[in-house]
């Protein structure tokens, strides 16, 4: 087999702490990290996906959505996903790299690959798209996010997968476009990063929140308290590895097998035991995505399929 472990190198910042945090204690009851990116080698000794999905089966994490960025990522998600059991693959233009594409001419081509991959065995998503008003100011740019993200729930619901929101400082703008395009009927706010109202939104809509390293950061008492407030059949457990390491290991590179963390922080939160609320968050994923063995994977490849950028 001569795919390649990684297609992407996560920017080193200065003084960042670059080892891996140890094992966690294992979960009792197992769980899916429904948003990851494995292509993103990170750390000063890096773990391929498959070291990542063993670390993280030896610690109840029994499964991943493997999730793409722009054409390559997205590619390299599709393709692993059919080979790999413990994956699934989630497809789509981030909203920072859209308007990338608009700008060099590209973004309909990068669409319809991407509606294309949505179409494969194994991708049960599209995502993460959306909409980022932290990088993107008014004019040209952001109006290129509003396209690919109307295109993005058009191509979801036409395959009918889920949708993997990406939303930063663009609540408002991001729940209108739903609802003015008409959102899948699963459809998953990724590294929920909302206040109580947009949990209230959510659950009155039936959009599912998915919790990342986050909601353990000592400055986010507004996070845990939408915790508390949405719905037990409504949340799930991501990662966003490699980034968004929970505490205490904040800044070093995240990967599934932290999960446990996070978890056991979001049940402390919520006040109830790790076992339960790992059942409740098994039971909603897998009526997200479907279950992980409802389609076989097929033999590994023998060309390589993507490269470091």
């Amino acid at each position: 087999m001569t795919d390649p472990a990684f297609i992407r190198q996560r920017h080193v910042t200065d003084g960042r702490d670059l080892a891996y945090p140890p094992l966690p204690e294992a979960l009792v009851v197992p769980v899916y990290d429904n948003h990851t990116h494995l292509e993103i080698a990170d750390g000063d000794d890096p773990l391929d996906y498959r070291e990542q999905l063993d670390r993280a089966s030896s610690v109840g994490v029994r499964g991943v959505v493997q999730v793409g960025n722009d054409v390559e990522t997205s590619r390299w998600s599709a393709e692993m996903a059919a080979v790999e059991p413990r994956m699934l693959a989630a497809v789509a233009l981030h909203p920072n790299d859209a308007p990338d594409y608009a700008e060099r001419g590209e973004l309909d081509d990068a669409l319809a690959v991407i509606d294309e991959l949505a179409g494969r065995p194994r991708v049960r998503a599209v995502g993460e798209t959306g909409l980022d008003f932290f990088r993107t100011e008014e004019g040209p740019r952001r109006d290129a996010q509003f396209r690919s993200f109307e295109a993005h729930i058009e191509i979801a619901n036409r395959h009918g997968i889920a949708l993997q929101i990406h939303d930063r400082d663009a609540h408002a703008e991001v729940v209108a476009t739903l609802k003015r395009v008409g959102a899948p009927e699963r459809t998953v706010f990724h590294c929920f990063s909302g206040d109580v109202e947009l949990a209230r939104v959510c659950a009155e809509n039936g959009w599912y929140m998915s919790f990342a390293g986050t909601v353990t950061f000592k400055n986010a008492p507004a996070l845990r308290e939408a915790l508390r407030s949405a719905p037990r059949d409504l949340i799930m457990v991501e990662t966003d590895a490699p980034f968004l390491t929970p505490s205490p290991y904040r800044g070093r590179p995240n990967a599934p097998y932290l999960i446990p963390l996070t978890l056991r922080a979001m049940a402390e939160t919520i006040d109830t035991d790790a076992s339960t609320l790992a059942a409740q968050i098994n039971s909603n994923t897998e009526l997200v995505y479907g279950r992980w063995d409802s389609e076989p994977v097929s033999a590994p490849p023998t060309t390589p399929i993507g490269r470091i950028a």
